[in-house]
């Protein structure tokens, strides 16, 4: 993963945790804030004030047109599906790149379910110093695993933590695919391709015609930033693609979310009149049953 990618991992978490001030927030997080570090806790406490919570909006739509809602729906979207799942049945949720990812400690549903959180060691050294610092120690069903997807063998580090391939499991892997190369997607895709009948995964991705260059969205800034000066976003797709992409690994997609539907199920019913960045897509799939030979 390309230098700098550990520091990105705030920036979800700050609006996350902003948004609570809001009458109707999209996602129920009282632990945001509290992991996040010093700098980013300050933030948040100035944001209870509404001139200053529209500052750091403005200021995040400045990068990317939408940008603040799209992060805000895509957590509540993937919380729908991780929430339906763990009712129907798995037996552990696996985190690519959590970050501060706080699932684990406000969804009542994974309390009784493993959950591994696998990001770059400097994350998940920060990660445990704040959950130290808020609970003591780290949850005994929550197991923390220091990986560099560009590099490590994933299959082997989850294991060494406890992960065992008979898991029918829920992977999450969120924002995480624009960091890396196709070989690092492609490598953790091949980690994927073991799971077991019955799991689920929930991934992001760019659009291939925003890293191109081709269109930016109203994500000029973001686009700047992030893809020509820093070069930190590599990996894209076209939503068409999509489909054929998980087929060779032994998944399927189910659904493939954007703008207009995260428009429709969550901001409408919240009476939330503000626009969804169209440079990133959502895509929920499930992992069949091997088809039986027939005799």
């Amino acid at each position: 993963m390309s230098s700098g990618a550990d520091q990105t991992a705030f920036g979800p978490m700050i609006i996350v945790a902003t948004d609570q001030y809001e009458t109707t927030p999209l996602v129920e997080d009282s632990w945001a804030r509290r992991l996040l570090p010093a700098g980013g806790r300050l933030a948040v406490s100035l944001a209870k004030y509404r001139p200053v919570r529209r500052l750091l909006i403005s200021a995040t739509e400045k990068q990317a047109h939408g940008l603040w809602a799209s992060m805000l729906c895509r957590k509540r979207y993937i919380d729908d599906q991780l929430v339906e799942a763990v009712e129907s049945g798995i037996d552990a949720v696996v985190i690519l790149g959590a970050g501060f990812d706080t699932r684990a400690y406000r969804l009542a549903q994974l309390a009784t379910l493993p959950v591994f959180e696998v990001d770059l060691p400097a994350n998940i050294a920060r990660k445990r110093s704040r959950l130290e610092k808020n609970l003591g120690t780290v949850p005994g069903n929550v197991t923390l695993v220091p990986v560099d997807f560009e590099t490590a063998d994933l299959r082997e580090e989850l294991t060494r933590h406890g992960f065992r391939p008979g898991f029918r499991t829920f992977f999450i892997w969120e924002a995480v695919t624009q960091y890396l190369t196709e070989d690092g997607v492609r490598r953790t895709f091949e980690f994927l391709a073991d799971a077991e009948a019955g799991s689920r995964l929930v991934f992001t991705y760019l659009r291939q015609n925003f890293l191109d260059g081709t269109t930016t969205y109203g994500a000029e800034k973001a686009y700047a930033q992030f893809v020509r000066k820093r070069k930190l976003w590599h990996f894209g797709m076209t939503p068409d693609q999509v489909a054929g992409f998980l087929t060779e690994y032994g998944w399927q997609e189910a659904e493939q979310v954007g703008p207009a539907e995260f428009t429709a199920r969550y901001l409408r019913p919240h009476g939330r009149d503000i626009p969804v960045s169209a440079i990133e897509r959502s895509v929920y799939a499930e992992k069949p049953e091997p088809r039986r030979k027939s005799s």
